[in-house]
């Protein structure tokens, strides 16, 4: 029997689904990933172009909000299951930024989480908020026997070897230290960063913001990550960023970010 195929997961923010629409369905077309995290998509439910995705051969769940946030799962030729839409633990926050599915034999969780800016201000006390109830429910997952990913944008910057030149950022949210003490504390549960474990101490970037010629310059931030459980993480087979969606006119400021992974086995029936 031939070998199977890696499993590809990726995660793109991009920075609004009907404006890049085009590129999305370039993207799908030419790098064919099984499942696919989707942020920022800045339309309201009924406006998410679910025609031309499945047109692509794609299934999709979202969850979306006019102007704003908004995430979703796609996956190829199949309908992702819906698992989780929203994260507990506070029923007042009506913002779209988390949400789950089981896609391919995984359990996938999608996340746009705060950016935070300005801080400090009430916007950094609410990304903080979000990243306790994230940490609380991932908490939960990581031990599951079932393998799963959280992919997405964490607007964190872990480390300085994560960021071309922090110093102009030393005020920005995403490096602030109680941000990356959370994310620290995330893969002290025992999750994976997979694009760090693939990598190494090799420099590699995800977001490259609109001024100062940062993208020409390759003047970068990893931002985007995909975390794995222990269920999962010994399945790493490779990792990368599609950088060429960045390069193409009116691009969002992230690239796709990937993730191979060895596919699930079936488990016998009867």
């Amino acid at each position: 029997m031939p070998a199977r195929k890696p499993l590809r997961v990726a995660t793109f923010n991009i920075n609004g689904v009907r404006t890049r629409l085009a590129a999305l369905l370039a993207w799908l077309e030419r790098e064919a990933p099984d499942i696919v995290c989707l942020q920022e998509l800045k339309a309201p439910d009924e406006a998410f172009p679910v025609g031309p995705i499945r047109d692509a051969g794609y299934g999709a769940i979202w969850h979306g909000q006019r102007s704003w946030n908004g995430v979703a799962i796609l996956a190829r030729g199949a309908d992702p299951l819906e698992s989780r839409r929203g994260l507990p633990g506070d029923p007042k926050d009506t913002q779209s930024r988390y949400l789950e599915a089981a896609a391919h034999g995984l359990v996938v969780g999608c996340l746009y989480l705060p950016n935070g800016n300005p801080q400090p201000g009430p916007k950094f006390d609410y990304k903080l908020a979000w990243f306790d109830r994230f940490l609380a429910y991932a908490g939960d997952l990581v031990d599951s026997e079932h393998p799963v990913v959280l992919a997405g944008d964490y607007n964190v910057v872990p480390t300085d070897e994560d960021i071309y030149n922090p110093r102009s950022w030393r005020k920005d949210a995403l490096l602030q230290p109680e941000s990356r003490e959370r994310y620290a504390d995330l893969l002290a549960q025992g999750w994976t960063d997979a694009l760090r474990r693939h990598f190494g101490e090799e420099r590699i970037y995800t977001f490259w913001d609109y001024f100062r010629q940062h993208w020409e310059r390759n003047s970068g931030l990893r931002i985007d990550h995909l975390l794995l459980n222990r269920a999962l993480a010994p399945q790493l087979k490779d990792a990368g960023v599609d950088r060429w969606v960045r390069a193409m006119p009116h691009p969002s400021d992230h690239a796709p970010t990937w993730v191979a992974l060895g596919r699930p086995r079936r488990r016998a029936s009867g």
